[in-house]
C-alpha cells in the first residue's frame, strides 16, 4: 500500500518547492505559485491523512510527480 502523507508535510513540501500559502477557507488550504505565464493554483484539504486520490490531484494541480513532490519531503 502506498505511503500517505499529512496534509502538514505536503504543505510544508510545496512550500518548498516555491507555493505560498494565499487564503483559507474551512479546512481547505490555497497555495499559488507563478510558473511561466501562467499559475498554478493547488488546493489542499487540512487533514490528518491525505487519501491516495486526493493526493494524486493534488499532484495534478501542482504539475509535479509523485517523485519530484516526495524530493521536497523532510
Amino acid at each position: 500500500m502506498p505511503r500517505l502523507y499529512s496534509a502538514k508535510k505536503i504543505l510544508a513540501a510545496l512550500q518548498r518547492a516555491g507555493f505560498v500559502m494565499i487564503s483559507q477557507k474551512g479546512s481547505h488550504i490555497k497555495l499559488y505559485k507563478k510558473q511561466g505565464l501562467k499559475g498554478l493554483t493547488v488546493i489542499v484539504p487540512n487533514h490528518k491523512e491525505i487519501a491516495i486520490g486526493t493526493f494524486s490531484s493534488i499532484l495534478r494541480q501542482a504539475d509535479m510527480t509523485r517523485k519530484e513532490l516526495e524530493g521536497f519531503i523532510k
